[in-house]
């Protein structure tokens, strides 16, 4: 991977996430290591896509540096690569770069279009700026991929169907090219852990219950309304609209294959949500 962690260290993180904990100091390679380290994977084992798991991919100079290494030793025409990548961190020039030097997803945390939970959340960027980056990255040949969480213990039903309708305005455009929708989890060591405990939000300590899957914490909707709205999320990917794209996009056997596997995996996190 290019570091580990994630670079974001702004009022300690996000509240929910526990890489801050884990790992507290980020720290990231460098991009020429980086690059070889790609180039052994082209050259040995004919890698053909990579995603690095990194919190949030190196940006700034670093950046700049991964992507001129990738154009000019050839390894952007050889490969996709996708990473993990934050609102607010880059710009437009930023994500055309990006496209020219062989990137393909982006995975950014979308979570909730709820301002008051994004700022509770410490993600730090508003909900315009979210809609004018995912069209940014579209626009310049990426596949924004948008995660949501749905059960926050201050949400209420208004708040959660805006973040619907967040998802599918960025789906009907076409600028979000995928999505997953998680119900949120206070993982012991995250600032939401300890806020669930002060708060008395928890209904259970059984950590077979942390899946994801099942609401562990109080809130002001009924865990079949929260299960209900992340069912309605997905079936997002079998709009008419959503459909008809995915079919332009085909352009051999493999488009299919992908197509299908990541048809399969979205009618298995439906039927995680319709117990």
């Amino acid at each position: 991977m290019a570091g580990r962690d994630c670079w974001w260290r702004k009022d300690g993180g996000c509240t929910f996430c526990s890489w801050t904990t884990l790992f507290p100091i980020f720290r990231a390679r460098k991009p020429e290591l980086v690059v070889d380290e790609i180039g052994f994977l082209i050259e040995k084992y004919e890698v053909k896509e990579i995603f690095d798991d990194t919190g949030t991919f190196p940006v700034g100079k670093w950046l700049k540096r991964f992507c001129e290494l990738m154009i000019e030793r050839g390894y952007n025409k050889e490969i996709y690569f996708s990473c993990n990548m934050r609102f607010g961190a880059l710009n437009k020039e930023d994500y055309r770069l990006m496209a020219k030097a062989g990137f393909r997803m982006l995975l950014f945390g979308l979570e909730s279009a709820s301002q008051k939970t994004r700022d509770m959340s410490g993600k730090g960027v508003t909900v315009e700026r979210m809609i004018k980056e995912t069209r940014w990255a579209a626009e310049a040949g990426l596949e924004p991929h948008i995660t949501i969480m749905v059960g926050y213990p201050w949400e209420t039903r208004e708040d959660t169907w805006e973040t619907f309708k967040l998802a599918k305005y960025l789906f009907q455009k076409g600028w979000a090219k995928t999505l997953q929708v998680t119900i949120v989890i206070p993982y012991p060591g995250t600032k939401l852990f300890k806020q669930a405990l002060e708060k008395g939000w928890l209904k259970t300590l059984d950590w077979d219950d942390y899946d994801m899957t099942k609401p562990v914490m109080k809130t002001t909707l009924s865990d079949e309304d929260i299960e209900l709205m992340a069912r309605k999320i997905y079936q997002l990917f079998f709009t008419p609209q959503y459909i008809a794209r995915t079919i332009l996009t085909i352009r051999s056997l493999e488009d299919i294959q992908y197509i299908l596997r990541g048809l399969k995996k979205v009618l298995g996190h439906i039927k995680d949500f319709s117990r």
